[in-house]
């Protein structure tokens, strides 16, 4: 049995896996996240803030810490789509070196897509019928994958810069977001939708499953938990109906009735709504009418792969 240490770099969060792969079952060991907004500001400026920089530099000593404790045998870091617009994304990538000892790799969309795919899969494969549609709403980005669940095929996929903390600091300025405000970010959720589903064909799609926070958190009101329970979440099931009552509900709430909602984590509060307006829009042009949460997601696929690149 070997063991492995997964993190990824989005927008927003910085997150850990540390697990064990025994005849190719994961096992988890460790599994937490970070918010330290690495792409805060970035869509206007295109470079990483320093404060920004010093915060994820800061979750990086943590995490090299605890990778040390847990004896991994490999490690692997993927910084998405916050890295890729960067003009000065050398010193996140100089900094990340110096604290961990391995060089981040700045993944593409297509890249983060298939590592999303497998995960996403392989911890929903049981209830899953193919051909399966993953969303992965970032902070940044969302990808959208189509493929087969069985085998994790994947046969299309698409990157869009539409995210939770994009489409917040592009539009969502007001608290609460003012109709005028809610209208620009449809319209722009809408284009990138529609060119996405120009390339990713949807008709067919018998399973939508949706990653990452904005997926959760809405799944997780919608379904009134008390508290966040990965557990309950991982799999559920929100229909389009609880979808958009839960996002509407949102866009009327100020940011301290957001965060006074049990399941709210407190780097979600200010980002949630644009994360929940994506899921939304996305699922009003899909033949489907529910969409599975999911869990298990990129850090998942990253550790299958280095389990199968190390033996």
């Amino acid at each position: 049995m070997s063991r492995y240490a997964a993190i990824d770099c989005g927008t927003n969060a910085i997150r850990l896996l540390i697990a064990d792969v025994h005849d190719g079952e994961l096992m988890e060991i460790d599994r937490r996240m970070l918010t330290v907004r690495l792409g805060e500001g970035i869509d206007a400026t295109g470079e990483f803030a320093p404060a920004a920089l010093a915060r994820t530099f800061a979750a990086v000593d943590e995490y090299a810490e605890q990778i040390a404790a847990s004896r991994a045998t490999a490690v692997r870091m993927v910084a998405t789509s916050a890295s890729r617009d960067a003009r000065n994304a050398d010193q996140f990538i100089d900094g990340v070196h110096q604290r961990l000892g391995i060089v981040p790799e700045v993944v593409s969309g297509t890249q983060e897509a298939e590592l999303s795919f497998l995960g996403a899969v392989r911890g929903l494969a049981a209830s899953l019928i193919s051909p399966v549609l993953v969303a992965d709403i970032g902070g940044g980005s969302t990808e959208l994958i189509l493929g087969d669940a069985a085998s994790a095929r994947i046969d299309a996929s698409y990157s869009m810069d539409i995210g939770c903390v994009r489409m917040t600091e592009r539009h969502l300025h007001s608290d609460p977001p003012t109709d005028e405000e809610v209208r620009a970010t449809v319209a722009t959720i809408g284009t990138a939708v529609d060119q996405a589903l120009e390339q990713v064909p949807v008709e067919e799609v018998a399973s939508f499953v949706g990653l990452a926070g904005s997926v959760t958190t809405v799944a997780a009101l919608a379904h009134g938990l008390p508290v966040y329970d990965a557990a309950a979440i991982h799999g559920s099931v929100t229909s389009d109906s609880q979808v958009a009552e839960v996002t509407n509900r949102l866009l009327m709430m100020t940011r301290d009735q957001r965060a006074a909602e049990p399941v709210m984590h407190p780097g979600r509060v200010d980002v949630i709504a644009g994360g929940a307006l994506v899921l939304r829009e996305l699922m009003s042009r899909l033949p489907v009418n529910e969409v599975i949460a999911g869990e298990t997601d990129i850090l998942d696929g990253i550790v299958y792969r280095l389990s199968a690149s190390v033996g």
